[in-house]
């Protein structure tokens, strides 16, 4: 008994995966494939959202306490990844776009080119949040179907077996069986991660685009006490 314990311990899981049939073995590369690269977008989507989140609280700070543009400009060319920066520098663009040719004392902001500026960068942003995102879904929704593919597949070699044999016996259907329950959980374990991090990953991105709507119209605010604001008729 001890020598069969330790005979199953060397061989394990990877010695089932050795005798697997190649329909198996393809299935259960491809859904190692998904969960390395499922993986790599989890970890770089919360490094990046935890580097944002300090920086935009950083940039929040110096906004609310400086009162000169030309200082929040240098706030934000030093905190490239929080949203706000980058939505703040389109601002900005806009701002000295529309100032660039009029004398200092008729300067006026249009504030619907601004708002439409704010906006645009805004949807940039978030679009730059959720770069990995159809990966995760794709993850989530494929890869239990591919294990499942697998295990219907093992389930019919284990028939196959039975019916060419003449014979149930364990040692006839092990192997369809081995297919069935290894590509089972290989889809689950690529699935189960990538749809917990893509429900937690879109809720820090509607966090995160929140908070750029509300500085667009806080800066919208700032700028309408500080210049006049005018209409394009």
């Amino acid at each position: 008994m001890l020598v069969l314990q330790v005979g199953f311990m060397s061989d394990g899981v990877f010695g089932l995966i050795g005798d697997l049939g190649p329909l198996a073995q393809v299935a259960l590369v491809v859904l190692a494939l998904f969960s390395v690269f499922s993986w790599s977008v989890i970890v770089d989507r919360l490094l990046l959202f935890r580097k944002a989140v300090r920086e935009g609280e950083e940039f929040t700070e110096a906004f609310h306490t400086s009162s000169k543009f030309s200082e929040l400009r240098k706030a934000a060319e030093s905190r490239e990844t929080t949203p706000l920066g980058r939505i703040f520098m389109a601002g900005y663009g806009e701002i000295s776009a529309q100032f660039e040719g009029n004398d200092q004392s008729s300067r006026q902001v249009l504030m619907e080119p601004l708002e439409r500026t704010l906006r645009r960068a805004a949807n940039a942003e978030r679009r730059r949040l959720e770069r990995g995102m159809l990966f995760l879904a794709t993850t989530s929704t494929a890869t239990p179907f591919i294990g499942l593919f697998g295990t219907v597949w093992g389930i019919m070699n284990a028939f196959q077996e039975i019916g060419a044999l003449r014979s149930a016996d364990l040692a006839v259907v092990a192997p369809g069986i081995s297919e069935a329950l290894l590509t089972t959980a290989g889809g689950l374990f690529a699935a189960i991660p990538a749809v917990i991090a893509y429900n937690h990953l879109n809720g820090r991105i509607r966090g995160l685009a929140t908070d750029m709507e509300d500085f667009g119209m806080e800066f919208m605010n700032v700028v309408q006490k500080t210049w006049r604001g005018g209409s394009n008729s």
